[in-house]
Protein backbone atom coordinates (compact mmCIF):
# COMPACT_ATOMS: atom_id res chain seq x y z
CA UNK A 1 0.00 0.00 0.00
CA UNK A 2 1.31 3.42 -0.95
CA UNK A 3 2.17 5.40 2.14
CA UNK A 4 -0.53 7.89 3.04
CA UNK A 5 0.02 10.13 6.03
CA UNK A 6 -3.29 9.36 7.71
CA UNK A 7 -2.65 11.70 10.63
CA UNK A 8 -2.19 14.54 8.16
CA UNK A 9 -5.19 13.38 6.13
CA UNK A 10 -7.39 13.44 9.21
CA UNK A 11 -6.05 16.85 10.19
CA UNK A 12 -6.65 18.27 6.71
CA UNK A 13 -10.14 16.85 6.45
CA UNK A 14 -11.08 18.11 9.90
CA UNK A 15 -9.77 21.54 8.92
CA UNK A 16 -11.95 21.47 5.81
CA UNK A 17 -14.97 20.40 7.90
CA UNK A 18 -14.39 23.17 10.44
CA UNK A 19 -14.04 25.74 7.66
CA UNK A 20 -17.32 24.55 6.19
CA UNK A 21 -19.10 24.60 9.56
CA UNK A 22 -17.74 28.06 10.35
CA UNK A 23 -18.70 29.38 6.93
CA UNK A 24 -22.12 27.81 7.28
CA UNK A 25 -22.61 29.42 10.70
CA UNK A 26 -21.72 32.83 9.24
CA UNK A 27 -23.89 32.25 6.17
CA UNK A 28 -20.90 32.90 3.93
CA UNK A 29 -20.25 29.44 2.51
CA UNK A 30 -21.02 30.34 -1.10
CA UNK A 31 -17.36 30.02 -2.05
CA UNK A 32 -16.72 26.79 -0.16
CA UNK A 33 -15.44 24.11 -2.57
CA UNK A 34 -18.03 21.40 -2.03
CA UNK A 35 -17.95 19.10 -5.01
CA UNK A 36 -15.34 16.92 -6.65
CA UNK A 37 -13.27 17.21 -3.46
CA UNK A 38 -11.96 20.59 -4.59
CA UNK A 39 -10.17 22.23 -1.72
CA UNK A 40 -10.09 18.99 0.28
CA UNK A 41 -6.54 17.77 0.36
CA UNK A 42 -7.61 14.25 1.25
CA UNK A 43 -9.39 14.05 -2.09
CA UNK A 44 -6.01 14.52 -3.72
CA UNK A 45 -4.48 11.73 -1.60
CA UNK A 46 -7.29 9.40 -2.66
CA UNK A 47 -6.70 10.26 -6.30
CA UNK A 48 -2.96 9.59 -5.94
CA UNK A 49 -3.36 6.19 -4.26
CA UNK A 50 -1.84 3.18 -5.97
CA UNK A 51 -3.86 0.29 -7.41
CA UNK A 52 -3.06 -2.00 -4.47
CA UNK A 53 -4.53 0.54 -2.06
CA UNK A 54 -7.58 1.11 -4.22
CA UNK A 55 -8.26 -2.64 -4.30
CA UNK A 56 -8.67 -2.84 -0.52
CA UNK A 57 -12.31 -3.03 0.64
CA UNK A 58 -11.50 -0.54 3.40
CA UNK A 59 -10.15 1.91 0.83
CA UNK A 60 -13.27 1.51 -1.30
CA UNK A 61 -15.36 2.20 1.81
CA UNK A 62 -13.23 5.28 2.48
CA UNK A 63 -13.80 6.60 -1.04
CA UNK A 64 -17.53 6.06 -0.66
CA UNK A 65 -17.65 7.72 2.78
CA UNK A 66 -15.56 10.66 1.57
CA UNK A 67 -17.80 11.18 -1.44
CA UNK A 68 -20.88 10.98 0.82
CA UNK A 69 -19.39 13.53 3.21
CA UNK A 70 -18.93 16.06 0.42
CA UNK A 71 -22.36 15.28 -1.04
CA UNK A 72 -23.92 16.04 2.34
CA UNK A 73 -21.99 19.29 2.58
CA UNK A 74 -23.27 20.19 -0.88
CA UNK A 75 -26.86 19.38 0.08
CA UNK A 76 -26.56 21.52 3.20
CA UNK A 77 -25.18 24.40 1.19
CA UNK A 78 -27.88 24.08 -1.46
CA UNK A 79 -30.72 23.93 1.06
CA UNK A 80 -29.42 26.96 2.88
CA UNK A 81 -28.86 28.89 -0.36
CA UNK A 82 -32.48 28.20 -1.28
CA UNK A 83 -33.82 29.69 1.95
CA UNK A 84 -34.24 26.35 3.70
CA UNK A 85 -31.74 26.97 6.50
CA UNK A 86 -33.79 25.02 9.04
CA UNK A 87 -33.71 21.93 6.82
CA UNK A 88 -29.99 22.45 6.31
CA UNK A 89 -29.48 22.66 10.08
CA UNK A 90 -31.20 19.30 10.48
CA UNK A 91 -28.55 17.71 8.25
CA UNK A 92 -25.57 18.92 10.28
CA UNK A 93 -25.61 15.91 12.64
CA UNK A 94 -25.52 13.61 9.60
CA UNK A 95 -22.49 15.52 8.33
CA UNK A 96 -20.84 15.08 11.71
CA UNK A 97 -21.60 11.34 11.65
CA UNK A 98 -20.10 11.09 8.16
CA UNK A 99 -16.99 12.84 9.43
CA UNK A 100 -16.66 10.33 12.29
CA UNK A 101 -17.11 7.47 9.82
CA UNK A 102 -14.24 8.87 7.79
CA UNK A 103 -12.02 9.09 10.86
CA UNK A 104 -12.77 5.44 11.70
CA UNK A 105 -11.89 4.37 8.17
CA UNK A 106 -8.70 6.44 8.30
CA UNK A 107 -7.78 4.55 11.48
CA UNK A 108 -8.46 1.15 9.87
CA UNK A 109 -6.32 1.98 6.86
CA UNK A 110 -3.57 3.45 9.00
CA UNK A 111 -3.43 0.13 10.90
CA UNK A 112 -3.30 -1.84 7.64
CA UNK A 113 -0.52 0.39 6.35
CA UNK A 114 1.43 0.04 9.58
CA UNK A 115 1.01 -3.77 9.54
CA UNK A 116 2.13 -3.95 5.90
CA UNK A 117 5.37 -2.17 6.81
CA UNK A 118 6.12 -4.65 9.60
Amino acid sequence: MQGIDFDEAIRLHNTWRRQFMNAFARGSYADMPLSDHQGCMFGYAIAAADDASRALPQFQALIKAHTRFHALAGEIQELSSNGMAEDADLMLPELSDASHRLANLFDELRTLQRDARS
